[in-house]
């Protein structure tokens, strides 16, 4: 594909989109980009401060509401749910946390995989009406070149036995890629127009990376250093993800991310899943266990 930017993105005037994190990085970007383009976006943050700072320069540039969500809290998924009303046009399942140390959410389970996997996965759940009730729909869930190396341990899947906090990362964000493809076949299997992609922004240079080094001096340094050399701009990193929002021509199933140094910056592209990614039998057990724990229920068959 040609190199894509931002500049690309069709008009999105009357389409209604809800982005997760879309407080800072590139979950801002994605809807700074979106109601720039003409799209009403509901920015879904946990600090309500920081959304509400995010809100003022997002409707500097189009029309965009903010509401509170912590996906690491399932009774606030649920609220969100439940507040949202109208048809939803694009689902862009973009916030996470990054190589935490282990601590759990309000519904005892381990933070990484609450936040990345199993609030999103509830999140689609609920909001499927609302998706389905537009023709062209797009659900886009944001996965990591960590998903490379991540292993779905189904069972230890909340780390009691064993935590380590890169383990735990990769393993959500594969998480993310099987719920994204499965999601796809089942849609895909009902007959349903709605598309289900993900995306990766390599890597980018936002607050993800400076949680992760925290108070230590040698890691602060060394991040700075990265973020300053090989990191793109988090405006960069959202291209992806913008266009598997938005392009023609894509289709369920897809992965994009960019197309340079392994996938570490540059334009986007078509790439492959994770090895990982790829079963599944394995992608149909971790929707049984996500729909469990997370107590929703799809009205999609297993095909």
């Amino acid at each position: 594909m040609a190199k894509w930017t931002a500049a690309d993105i069709g008009d999105q005037t009357g389409r209604t989109a809800v982005v997760t994190g879309a407080n800072s990085g590139v979950g801002f970007e994605a809807a700074l980009e979106l109601a720039g383009h003409g799209a009403t976006v509901i920015l879904a943050c946990r600090d309500a401060a920081r959304g509400a700072a995010a809100l003022a320069r997002v409707r500097a540039r189009g029309s965009a509401e903010l509401a509170t969500l912590d996906l690491a809290d399932l009774s606030s998924v649920r609220r969100f749910a439940a507040d949202l009303s109208g048809p939803l046009d694009l689902l862009i399942n973009n916030a996470g946390v990054m190589a935490i140390p282990r601590r759990e959410s309000a519904d005892g389970l381990e933070m990484q995989f609450a936040t990345n996997h199993l609030g999103h996965f509830a999140l689609t759940g609920l909001l499927l009406p609302a998706l389905l009730a537009r023709p062209g729909a797009r659900v886009v869930t944001v996965s990591s070149p960590a998903a490379q190396m991540g292993r779905i341990s189904l069972d230890d899947l909340q780390g009691v036995r064993r935590y380590r906090r890169w383990g735990a990362y990769s393993q959500s964000k594969l998480a993310n890629q099987l719920f994204a493809f499965e999601l796809d076949r089942r849609l895909q299997g009902a007959g349903l127009g709605l598309l289900s992609v993900a995306a990766h922004p390599g890597y980018a240079a936002t607050n993800l990376s400076t949680v992760f080094a925290g108070n230590n001096p040698v890691l602060r340094v060394a991040v700075w250093v990265s973020d300053h050399t090989v990191a793109q701009s988090a405006s960069a990193g959202s291209l992806p993800i913008l266009f598997a929002a938005t392009a023609p021509g894509v289709n369920g199933g897809e992965y994009f991310g960019p197309d340079l140094l392994g996938g570490m910056r540059g334009h986007p592209t078509r790439i492959s899943p994770a090895r990982g990614a790829k079963g599944a039998d394995l992608a149909a057990r971790l929707w049984a266990v996500s729909e469990q724990l997370s107590g929703v229920t799809y009205p999609l068959a297993p095909v």
